[in-house]
């Protein structure tokens, strides 16, 4: 068998045109080609396997699954066919598309990343941009030969930190490489917080969202030690930085540092839990969120208030939900003082009863509370178990059928009446 041509090198720009001229080019091409239908079919197989039957999203990677699978496939398959290719011909347009696969397999799994870290965003888009043009940067100078060059240019640029010594380069690889474990980091700490919540609800939510915090905090301190060690800082001296951050936070940041405390100290105790009814300050609504620094309680009119952790510790707070899920209501009304005492109790009774979100245990209750100035003041008393769905409108229906029972019956709504004696 003829010995196969040595294959070129990749910082050989004029050797990569003179190889493109040859007749064996066609042959890469096809088996290119090749390899990317046979990486296409088999993560189209895997997709209908899945029960999820989207072609477009296979090639413009729309999906989590299709953007990473398939330039990796496609990447695999290339280099085995280069590998193959390079026995019997001199390689060279597989050479090439090799390095641009891989630029495209690392800018999919970034932006994909990306995505699922920074889902909601404004700043996530850019930042995939960025990476983007960057990867495609370093792949045009890897090709074009020129990358060698650049990188022995940056090794001239010496950075003095101290008594450390350091090159832009290795400045701006630590960088990289901080940023990429850091993004990786969050992304896992994603992953976690997503698959720990998924289908808790109550205090089994409360729960799993400070096993979720916990499991954030811990990878980012080790995601923030591995950048740190990557970019060539010298751990020893986070010491004098600890004892400068205890300092900060014993003087200008008690607040913030009582209000992360209380964040932990509410989660772990689990006191206030997602969904409960509670009042603070004057405030009443269901807790929507419970966050490291502060707790977002949702009204049932739709208005939102962030109140800081440690207001829910060092203040009074009633939790309407903490050990009945029932809320008492009432209403007062005023009838003529002539009117049938039992036939008013009666007519009250039965409009609560009337109503289907009215409990029947415990059952509704008629009172007379008072003699007021200008008639006979009744209160009906009733439990409701769902004041989720709102107390305005039933209370308002409760009211609409007691007044038709009173004009049904003839019974008298007094005006208010005053006596003035004139000298």
């Amino acid at each position: 068998m003829q010995k196969a041509p040595a294959p070129l090198p990749i910082d050989d720009f004029e050797g990569w045109l003179n190889a493109f001229t040859q007749t064996s080019d066609l042959i890469e091409l096809a088996v290119l080609a090749a390899c990317a239908v046979l990486a296409w079919a088999m993560v189209r197989g895997l997709r209908r396997a899945l029960g999820q039957d989207d072609s477009n999203s296979i090639w413009f990677g729309k999906r989590n699954l299709d953007g990473v699978l398939f330039p990796m496939l496609l990447l695999c398959l290339a280099f085995l066919a280069s590998d193959v290719l390079a026995k019997f011909v001199s390689v060279a347009v597989l050479k090439l598309a090799i390095p641009v696969l891989l630029s495209l397999l690392v800018i999919r799994v970034g932006a994909k990343v990306l995505q699922v870290t920074f889902a909601e965003s404004k700043w996530a888009r850019p930042l995939e941009q960025s990476i983007s043009w960057l990867v495609w940067l370093i792949m045009v100078l890897w090709v074009s030969g020129l990358l060698p060059v650049v990188l022995n240019e940056l090794d001239q640029i010496e950075l003095k930190l101290g008594n450390s010594h350091l090159t832009l380069r290795n400045v701006l690889e630590g960088a990289f490489t901080a940023g990429a474990v850091l993004i990786f980091t969050l992304w896992l700490s994603a992953g976690i917080e997503e698959r720990v919540l998924r289908g808790a609800t109550g205090g089994e939510l409360s729960l799993r969202k400070a096993i979720s915090n916990a499991a954030r905090a811990i990878l980012m301190f080790i995601g923030l030690i591995v950048a740190l060690t990557s970019v060539g800082i010298d751990l020893t001296a986070l010491s004098v930085l600890g004892g400068a951050v205890g300092v900060g936070i014993g003087l200008g940041l008690q607040k913030l540092a009582a209000n992360y405390v209380s964040g932990f100290v509410i989660l772990t105790e689990r006191s206030m839990r997602i969904g409960d009814n509670v009042r603070v300050d004057g405030f009443e609504g269901l807790i929507t969120q419970i966050n490291a620094r502060y707790t977002v309680i949702r009204s049932l009119a739709g208005r939102e208030s962030i109140v800081p952790n440690e207001m829910l510790i060092t203040n009074r707070v009633e939790n309407l939900s903490l050990a009945d899920s029932n809320l008492y209501q009432s209403t007062v009304l005023t009838v003529g003082y002539d009117s049938d005492v039992e036939l008013v109790k009666a007519l009250l009774l039965q409009a609560a009863v009337g109503q289907s979100r009215v409990l029947a245990d415990p059952a509704p209750i008629t009172m007379l509370s008072n003699f007021g100035a200008d008639g006979l003041e009744f209160t009906v008393g009733y439990w409701i178990a769902d004041p989720e769905r709102g107390l305005g409108g039933l209370k308002s229906d409760i009211n609409l059928a007691i007044l038709a029972a009173l004009r049904a019956n003839h019974i008298d709504i007094p005006y208010p009446q005053r006596v003035v004696h004139q000298r």
